[in-house]
């Protein structure tokens, strides 16, 4: 039996890998629809002409192609026996999240936003456990640690007993490329330099965030809300070679980790066939060759942003969204030359410790809140 997919940012980091696997392996997979942000018009017809999905959409016109937010969002929402990939990047996909969740459609994960801008709304908009499949490298080894012990909460985890062995979620960051940095070595960072990341390719914005680990503070706050549990009871650890992707302790104190290759093939394919395997998608660890894994510390004081997200999640429903929305700004502003790196953190802190909380927003009000918060970054630039 075939999987029925729906690929929302198919000409992006993630959508082109799962192309890849999904090419791959045929058999398993019909692909009904696309969607793209319209940037890469013909990379976007091509897919089209190869994948011949049922309907399609772009966040820009492109030729005569349904186009607009409303009409990707339409798309998402289209299929209800579909799983649908979220790899739209930034707050946008929130709705498109929504729409998939309340047709029934499962939802492979990539958006890590829309769980950070609309925790409660996307857990709301759940009608069934396991609706939800993690895709980033870090939740999708979180949810299969899980599967080793009893957890009774989070939005994969297949076992419900009314009790939980769980200790601590260890969260793996590579570090980025400034990993060992002191502060005052960071006042003249480039662009360039930030985005020389050392083990993922991934797209501007993300590898940014990497570089201030708001990447990772984005991760913890997703990781609370997927898997139930409290950001204290979360341990961001930097792993530079980036094998161990995330750990699980249980109470008797036994940690189970799930490691591979640098490789979003595998994270993708799993969250597409949640919970198998398929075969062949990434090259397994050589174990007859010699290796080290290290295990470091964060260094709170260089890199603040976990701090400002664990706190974020702590204050109120919309802080995290108001986090994401001034971080955002301020990663553009960077790019374009505006803002300094050190600085970037500074602001977000300072639209943060401005924000009135509310504690169950709508949908409107999650956007109100975001709106705010990127014009009044914009204001502090």
């Amino acid at each position: 039996m075939t999987t029925q997919v729906i690929i929302l940012g198919s000409t992006g980091s993630i959508g082109t890998q799962a192309l890849d696997v999904i090419r791959a392996h045929p058999d398993l997979f019909d692909v009904v629809g696309l969607a793209a942000g319209g940037g890469q018009e013909e990379l976007f017809l091509q897919q089209i002409r190869e994948f011949s999905p049922r309907m399609v959409a772009t966040s820009r016109p492109i030729q005569n192609l349904p186009s607009g937010q409303s009409a990707v969002e339409e798309l998402a929402g289209s299929f209800p026996d579909a799983t649908v990939l979220n790899a739209v990047a930034g707050g946008v996909g929130l709705v498109s999240t929504l729409r998939a969740l309340e047709a029934g459609a499962t939802v492979a994960l990539a958006n890590k936003e829309s769980l950070v801008v609309g925790g409660r709304l996307v857990k709301d908009a759940m009608q069934r456990p396991g609706q939800v499949i993690p895709v980033d490298s870090e939740h999708s080894a979180i949810a299969q640690a899980l599967l080793a012990g009893t957890h009774e909460k989070g939005m994969v985890s297949p076992v419900v007993t009314g009790k939980s062995d769980l200790r601590e979620i260890v969260l793996t960051a590579s570090g980025g490329p400034f990993r060992g940095k002191k502060t005052s070595e960071l006042r003249d960072v480039t662009a360039k330099q930030a985005l020389a990341h050392p083990t993922w390719n991934m797209g501007p914005v993300v590898t940014i965030n990497s570089s201030t680990l708001m990447n990772k503070g984005l991760e913890l706050i997703e990781a609370a809300l997927l898997f139930d549990v409290a950001p204290d009871s979360i341990t961001p650890v930097i792993h530079p070679q980036s094998v161990v992707h995330s750990m699980v302790t249980w109470n008797d104190g036994s940690t189970i980790a799930q490691a591979s290759y640098p490789d979003m093939k595998v994270p993708i394919a799993l969250g597409l066939q949640w919970p198998t395997h398929i075969p062949h998608v990434g090259a397994p660890l050589r174990w007859r060759e010699a290796q080290n894994w290290e295990f470091e510390p964060v260094d709170h004081e260089v890199f603040p942003a976990l701090r400002l997200a664990a706190e974020a999640l702590k204050s109120s429903a919309t802080h995290p969204s108001v986090m994401n929305a001034a971080n955002e700004v301020c990663v553009d502003a960077f790019l374009h030359g505006r803002l300094g790196w050190l600085q970037m953190m500074d602001v977000v802190s300072r639209v943060l410790s401005e924000h009135v909380g509310i504690e169950n927003p709508d949908v409107d009000a999650v956007l109100d809140a975001q709106e705010w918060a990127a014009a009044r970054a914009g204001e502090l630039l």
